[in-house]
């Protein structure tokens, strides 16, 4: 558990790390991350439709 907690903690000192020294390379990390997050929840719709419509 502990090294859990570590790594967490090393994960955001990283995170704030970028976040300071390259702003803009941070934000583009984000942007990334949400047409990701974006795509798989379109991705999870267009499935569930094509199920509710018989797979067809």
């Amino acid at each position: 558990m502990q090294s859990k907690k570590v790594a967490l903690f090393v994960g955001v000192v990283f995170v704030l790390y970028v976040i300071i020294t390259d702003p803009k390379t941070a934000a583009d990390y984000v942007q990334i991350g949400f047409e990701g997050v974006s795509s798989a929840a379109q991705s999870i719709g267009d499935f569930m439709t094509w199920v509710v419509n018989g797979g067809k």
